[in-house]
């Protein structure tokens, strides 16, 4: 961490120059950092009682002088951060004082010579523990996968006893984005990877929405630069313009509202440059065909038992001025979402011929809304949704205190609770189960207890029988068959969409594994004795080398099974009781993982080059992606074929970046003039009489490229195709999709993966 300007350094030598320092005001300094918490305090929501203000104050100037000497990256002193964060709990998700003070402080423990016992001491145990759930989720700096989900499982047991943890963190984590601009490249890379992957899904989750969206838009800021000024600039062009459409949209709707009595509040709401960004690539769509780039939401100021009514009238009222697209209702007051969420949403289509998407929500449901699980507790009360939300959180738990689970399968099963829009479905009894969307009768037996997911041999949904990897929908009724013979299946993993179903299963296939190994144990050590050779740990070892099989375990698991043949083993390899085999050959060019890196990396951590005379090392272009010279990649050290080269806007870089950042290198290209890349292009547009002709001769001839194959469909007048070719860069491929843009008839052309 750098230091601040007042350490001692060693005077220069003689007549060298001495470094140009920059000029800080440390006055100017500290009436900044005044000025910044006195901003801090006013950002408290509710009454703050005097005593509530001296903590503060003691939290503020015991950070203050912890981080004195500390400053960021930016050259700003260090104690802006904390401030920042404690501002963040405090107006953005509406925490208290507690919550602040540990802000304030989340840091010292770590960076600073103040301990934990100082803490607990001159704050209380509560604190404490806050701050020590912190200072162990600061240790995840995605190093290796089991340190990274270690210290996950570690933080995430402490939302057990505090989920304030979690909420600071996020609050951390978001101040970090909004000021990653002073960080190298690589590192950018990463912190928005790490982002993507977890922070934002944890915060959809709790139900901070703006936090989530900030956060996902950050990313998309680092990791495609380009596409996100695209976006952001049209955006901001089309404000105005905006502006008097919802004006114009909101009037008549306004005038209804008035005369029904109703108080109310009107917002026009831009969706997020990420949700845009998804929409563009979900749907295969330019900018300007995603026709719910705005949202506007009707806020009720009404009573919480007439919320429900309330918030149907206004529904009412919209659908007499504009007509209702039916299969675009979402109704979450009836069923408000696991995290809380609740909202009536429609789209209507307004009188420009144009989809616009309705909220309607009372100003309770809008504060939940906005500030999720902090909002919760205050409206607690008993509500069905706050004890939905409880569960949510009795699930994680129950996934982090199973023992035993592998660190990258808890990441991946914790994620699988974090992602992902609920649905209910009921019981023949009529017991209603929410579940994530895409799940299937088997996480609902594995739902309802693991025996019945265990002993699951079919289901009938709405009285019809189902395979077992049919998902559900939303209403469906479900009754599931068991039969005490059944036994999990590896192939359940492929089709079960809840963290406890896939590692209940799991938890079975090892059951199963270990019995299996206890058979095939009995077999091997009877074979051993049968040549001469003596049961021990040293011969069995040589075995499990000899088959390359890993572990004992493994080895006696595959015995069992009949994969390796131990009657090939003979007497004339053993010498003494002790088994003699041939070793399985090393290539002597063959290294670590941790040469290879070494290597790649040098001492200076510099980047690896991409081109046709990087002989010594092995590396190939990923198929997930097919990058071509031009695009902005990075090199993923595998263990066994070498380095693969990825894009970074790759589908599966996120998850890479984040836990096997260790494993990442940074690439760049050289010499691409001579060599040619497989890249994929999508059109389509209104057909016509030779068109087809035109676009494969701007392909083949006009741009001289190689076609690998092409394909074409025209269904009522309209015309789809696909062409993979070979290109020299991305500058020839994207000199290529201009051209074709031009030609008539050609409504949208763009790369595409595969």
């Amino acid at each position: 961490m750098d230091k601040g300007p007042n350490s001692a350094k060693p005077a220069p030598e003689a007549g060298t120059p001495k470094p140009v320092k920059p000029v800080i005001d440390l006055v100017a300094e500290k009436a900044e950092i005044l000025r910044r918490y006195r901003g801090l305090l006013r950002s408290i929501r509710g009454e703050r009682t005097p005593e509530a203000t001296r903590i503060i104050r003691k939290a503020f100037n015991i950070a203050v002088e912890a981080h004195k000497d500390q400053r960021r990256k930016t050259g700003e002193p260090y104690i802006y951060h904390p401030i920042a964060v404690a501002r963040i709990c405090a107006e953005e998700i509406g925490l208290g004082t507690t919550s602040v003070v540990a802000a304030l402080l989340h840091d010292t423990v770590e960076d600073t010579d103040l301990t934990l016992d100082d803490v607990r001491d001159l704050f209380g145990p509560r604190v404490a523990t806050i701050i020590d759930g912190l200072t162990k989720m600061s240790g995840i700096e995605f190093q290796t996968n089991s340190v990274q989900a270690e210290n996950f499982r570690k933080v995430l047991l402490t939302l057990a006893e505090d989920v304030r943890v979690i909420l600071i963190k996020l609050a951390d984590r978001l101040h970090n984005m909004r000021t990653l601009d002073s960080m190298a490249r690589d590192k950018q890379l990463k912190i928005a990877s790490e982002t993507t992957y977890l922070y934002a899904p944890l915060a959809h989750r709790l139900g901070l929405y703006n936090i989530k969206s900030e956060l996902e838009d950050h990313a998309l800021r680092f990791k495609e630069p380009v596409i996100h000024a695209d976006i952001s600039q049209k955006l901001k062009k089309g404000e105005a313009v905006r502006k008097r459409f919802i004006s114009r949209f909101t009037l008549p709707i306004r005038a209804s509202l008035d005369k029904e009595g109703f108080s109310y509040e009107i917002k026009g709401r831009p969706k997020s440059v990420h949700s845009i960004y998804s929409k563009m690539m979900n749907k295969h769509v330019s900018f300007e065909e995603v026709y719910d780039v705005f949202a506007i939401r009707i806020i009720m100021d009404t009573r919480q038992e007439l919320e429900k009514a309330d918030c149907w009238k206004v529904y009412s009222i919209v659908t007499d001025h504009y007509q209702p697209n039916p299969d675009r209702l979402r109704d979450w007051i009836s069923l408000p979402k696991a995290n809380g969420y609740e909202s009536l949403h429609t789209t209507v289509m307004s009188p420009g011929g144009r989809w616009v998407e309705v909220q309607i929500r009372s100003k309770r449901m809008d504060e939940i809304a906005e500030m999720g699980l902090a909002a919760h507790y205050r409206y607690k009360a008993g509500d069905e949704q706050t004890s939905a939300l409880d569960a949510w959180l009795n699930r994680i738990r129950e996934v982090l205190e199973e023992p035993g689970t592998d660190a990258l399968d808890f990441v991946h099963d914790f994620k699988l609770n974090l992602f992902s829009d609920e649905i209910a479905v009921f019981t023949p009894q009529g017991e209603m189960r929410n579940l994530p969307a895409g799940a299937t009768a088997l996480d609902l037996a594995f739902d309802i207890h693991t025996q019945i997911g265990r002993q699951c041999i079919g289901a009938k949904v709405n009285h019809k029988l189902v395979p077992l990897s049919q998902a559900l929908k939303s209403g469906d009724q479900v009754e599931i068959i068991t039969s005490r013979k059944q036994q999990p299946k590896e192939e359940w993993l492929r089709f079960v969409a809840t963290a406890k179903a896939r590692h209940r299963i799991k938890q079975s296939l090892r059951d199963q594994k270990k019995k299996l190994a206890v058979v095939g144990r009995e077999s091997a050590m009877q074979h051993l004795r049968q040549i001469g050779a003596k049961t021990t740990t040293q011969n069995i070892a040589q075995l499990v080398e000899h088959f390359q099989a890993g572990t004992p375990v493994d080895f006696f698991y595959h015995v069992a099974r009949g994969k390796y043949d131990l009657s090939k083993l003979t007497q004339a390899q053993v010498r003494n009781g002790r088994l003699v085999l041939p070793k399985r050959k090393v290539d002597p060019e063959e290294r670590s993982l941790d040469e290879i890196v070494s290597e790649i990396r040098g001492e200076n951590q510099g980047s690896l080059v991409l081109g046709d005379d990087l002989k010594k090392l092995d590396y190939q272009l990923s198929k997930c992606c097919n990058p071509i010279a031009g695009d902005d990649v990075f090199g993923f050290i595998t263990e066994g074929e070498g380095i693969k080269i990825h894009r970074v806007n790759c589908p599966n870089a996120v998850q890479l970046m984040s836990n096997f950042a260790y494993r990442i290198v940074k690439a760049r290209w050289k010499g691409k003039d001579t060599v040619e890349f497989l890249a994929g292009i999508r059109f389509s547009g209104i057909d016509d009489v030779g068109l087809v002709n035109k676009i494969t001769t701007i392909i083949s001839h006009e741009h001289n490229v190689n076609m690998r194959a092409i394909s074409f469909e025209s269904h009522d007048g309209i015309f789809e195709g696909k062409v993979m070719a070979y290109v020299h860069d991305t500058d020839h491929l994207n000199a290529l999709i201009e051209k074709l843009k031009r030609v008539r008839g050609v409504r949208n052309v763009e790369r595409v993966d595969q």
